[in-house]
């Protein structure tokens, strides 16, 4: 049994276990302590020096989110001071430091109203100017990304980019270069992040506490082709948007905002308002079937899920000779927008070259996802997306327009591609995309639905899940169906060296880049460090999903009318050849180098 320790905090008694952290007894007691560079189990350096605090028989001032509280016999109980006025001024000329070599553009800043560094400055009363006058650093601004900017001007070296990018991604294509007043964040030979190995996820600008990470801004160009009457513009929005987007006016975490979100979309002035659910469940028709095709016919296994363009890119630059493991269904996205500009373009008779068509996606990488090669079902000329805005481009255009968020009533997606299944939705929740598939497979295999159609082996935020299923064949006998599931591609990682060495146990694999999935990428609301070290913010949105998924009649992709209404008008069955023409990519091995 762990030691118990009596604290006394600022005045207030808690008991702790033997070794726990300054920082996480004050929480216990209800007490916050201020941080910038702390993200719990992630970035955890006491670099900042804003967490410093009085400790009861410590030499001199400790970093609370490093220091272990222990047993001391001269004290029966361990007196901690947080919020002396000592540390008080400590903190305010720290703070006051980092703004003397800061960009002080706040008011035209893209994290306005959302900076940690701003929220701090304001709370222990700093004078930006209190050590002007020194020498400054001007760094050039990196756009060389096609999903992320890079401003080193406002990085105050907290490093949570860095810790997120290796520990989460085990991408490390940024770090510290330089030392000292010289010290900044860049890539290995202080390359563009745009000609490094970077896979465009975003956890590096949703952990960043100021505006020195942010997605490259579309708003403007969707805008503009609004106003272009010779556009026909159209919009879809991912599974996991509904549950991120509120977040932006103030709803709580992951409260559902599908019907206000429709209703925004439509006033802003799209010509159709589409789910990408839709698109989702023909995935799975299409995945599914791919399956089905190499379980049964001798072809490459494991197969590996599709759906996360970072997820892609990260193969293509690090496994890439074990690219034909990959299925070869784009995304939801992907097929989205190849519908779009194909059959949807058809139907309306409108040419492809007057359709726009945006997507709304919680991921910075379906930026990437946009201009890959082979995602241009219409022809050469016409990309399958135009525009991939995140779930926070979206809230800030719905703030231009000056549409009041809250006073939206609630309507329903354009058909076709308005109706989709909850298989579709929980593609937004790591494990949602193995579990829809298991859903149809099941079906299409055993000649009946599956006994249950929660598979909740696959589900939760742990980083790796796996499960054996037996499916009984129509014909007789049964199968043995191995998969597992990962989300950040550092567990993927894990798996993937496993399929390379040919020691892979499983037959199908879903990875999501982002730890958690989708309601926890790049391209979601970001929150501070306290609500992030405080909330499971992915699991709180999964549990919207799940929680929504399980009320739904429509349950799994294979009955979704729309899905096979457009099989019947337009593909036949999943996996012909003109499905394989329009919903199917293929991969580009990258050099490292």
């Amino acid at each position: 049994m762990a030691n118990m320790i009596k604290v006394n905090i600022d005045g207030i008694d808690v008991e702790v276990e033997e070794g726990t952290k300054v920082i996480d007894a004050a929480f216990k007691a209800g007490v916050k302590i201020p941080t910038l560079c702390y993200l719990k189990g992630l970035n955890e350096i006491g670099a900042c020096r804003i967490c410093l605090c009085e400790v009861e028989g410590a030499r001199g001032l400790v970093a609370a989110c490093v220091y272990p509280i222990s047993a001391d016999p001269r004290f029966p109980v361990i007196h901690i001071k947080t919020n002396t006025p000592q540390i008080r001024e400590y903190r305010k000329k720290t703070i006051e430091l980092l703004l003397s070599d800061h960009k002080k553009e706040c008011l035209s800043c893209i994290r306005n109203g959302n900076c940690e560094l701003a929220e701090l400055s304001n709370e222990y009363d700093c004078d930006y100017h209190a050590f002007a006058g020194g020498e400054t650093i001007e760094y050039p601004i990196d756009e060389s990304s096609p999903a992320i900017v890079r401003d080193n001007n406002k990085c105050v070296l907290c490093r949570r980019c860095v810790a997120a990018c290796r520990e989460y991604q085990s991408v490390s294509v940024i770090g510290a270069n330089g030392r000292g007043f010289y010290a900044h964040i860049g890539s290995a030979f202080e390359k563009n992040l745009g000609d490094t190995a970077c896979v465009n996820c975003g956890q590096c600008i949703v952990a960043c506490p100021t505006g020195a990470l942010h997605e490259k801004d579309q708003v403007n160009d969707v805008l503009k082709a609004l106003a272009d009457p010779t556009k026909y513009v159209v919009v879809g929005t991912a599974p996991s948007v509904r549950v991120g987007l509120g977040e932006e006016f103030g709803t709580a975490i992951g409260a559902n905002v599908e019907g206000k979100m429709a209703a925004a979309l439509r006033r802003i002035g799209f010509k159709n308002v589409f789910d990408v659910n839709f698109t989702a469940d023909l995935t799975i028709l299409e995945e599914g079937t791919e399956f089905i095709g190499r379980v049964t016919k001798g072809g490459t296994l494991p197969m590996l899920t599709s759906c996360s363009p970072a997820w892609i890119k990260f193969m293509e630059h690090n496994f890439p000779t074990e690219l034909d493991h990959l299925s070869s269904c784009k995304s939801p996205q992907g097929m989205f927008g190849a519908i779009c500009k194909t059959y949807l373009a058809e139907k309306l008779g409108i040419d492809p070259k007057d359709m726009v068509v945006v997507s709304i996606m919680p991921c910075t990488a379906k930026k990437f996802e946009a201009g890959r090669p082979y995602m241009n079902a219409a022809g050469e000329k016409y990309p399958d997306i135009d525009y991939a805005l995140t779930t926070r481009e979206l809230a800030r255009m719905i703030k231009k327009m000056n549409i009041i968020f809250d006073n939206l009533p609630e309507e329903k997606f354009d058909t076709p591609m308005g109706v989709g299944s909850g298989a579709g939705l929980i593609f937004g929740a790591t494990g949602g995309v193995m579990e829809a598939a298991l859903r149809t497979v099941y079906a299409v295999l055993a000649g009946k639905e599956a006994p249950s159609l929660d598979f909740k082996e696959v589900r939760g935020t742990q980083g790796i899940k796996e499960a054996t299923y037996t499916v009984p064949l129509k014909d007789g006998g049964s199968i043995d169906v191995n998969v597992a599931v990962a989300s950040g591609l550092a567990n993927a990682r894990k798996l993937m060296e496993e399929v390379k060495a040919g020691t892979s146990k499983y037959h199908f694999i879903e990875i999501m880049s982002c730890p958690g999935g989708c309601v926890n990428g790049g391209g979601q609301p970001i929150k501070t460090a306290f609500v992030r070290n405080s909330k499971d913010i992915k699991e709180i949105r999964a549990n919207t999903i799940y929680s929504m998924d399980a009320s739904y009649d429509l349950r799994v992709s294979h009955a979704n009318p729309e899905v096979t209404d457009i099989y019947k008008e337009y593909f036949g069955e999943p996996n012909s050849h003109r499905a394989h023409e329009v919903l199917h990519t293929k991969y580009v091995p990258r050099d490292l180098f």
